[in-house]
């Protein structure tokens, strides 16, 4: 069962986190530099989807 979460904001950006060296990146437009940003985990690391 999965938690559900409200959260307030602006814009939402779907995408896959990416390894990068010993952690992973998750990437976001240019203009959100400088910006508060949360990420929230919506499946299990390996699921197939």
């Amino acid at each position: 069962m999965q938690d559900r979460f409200e959260i307030n904001g602006h814009e939402v950006v779907e995408g896959e986190v990416k390894p990068t060296g010993n952690g992973a990146h998750v990437l976001v437009p240019k203009d959100w530099r400088g910006a508060d940003v949360k990420i929230i985990r919506t499946s299990n690391p390996g699921a197939d989807e």
